[in-house]
């Protein structure tokens, strides 16, 4: 399995969100499936030469997050999604993202249906890139 994670020096985001988020979008786009084992936190610190502490703090969000398990001495994986919680703050996290996304389509002019094509669009590049993944396993 290889990861490939880009970090932005002059982000305003942290370098561990950074990682965090680049972790959870090739989960939910299937790159990294169920039971996938995520590169041990030094060996990912030297491949984007960053310190080992934001590496584990990355895990550790994710962690968090119902992402992926660390099981001690083992490493950490890629959680089960029948296993995950489903925390109502980040379900209402993303309603308000959701908002915020058709708020400025609206203002940009497009209308119900062009919003709608959109995500439809956006989404079935995740589906498909899982159901790829699924395929070839």
């Amino acid at each position: 399995m290889a990861l490939w994670i880009q970090i932005l020096p002059g982000s305003s985001e942290p370098i561990y969100v950074q990682v965090a988020e680049q972790i959870s979008k090739a989960i939910a786009r299937g790159e990294l499936a169920s039971g996938d084992k995520l590169p041990a936190v030094r060996k990912l610190a030297a491949e984007l030469v960053i310190n080992p502490n934001t590496v584990a703090r990355a895990y550790s969000r994710l962690e968090q997050a119902g992402l992926v398990t660390t099981k001690t001495g083992s490493g950490t994986y890629v959680s089960d999604p029948k296993l995950r919680r489903h925390d109502a703050a980040d379900i209402n996290i993303l309603t308000d993202r959701m908002d915020t996304l058709i708020t400025r389509g609206l203002n940009l002019g497009l209308e119900e249906q062009d919003i709608i094509a959109m995500f439809k669009g956006r989404l079935a590049k995740f589906v498909n890139k899982k159901a790829e993944r699924r395929k070839n396993d």
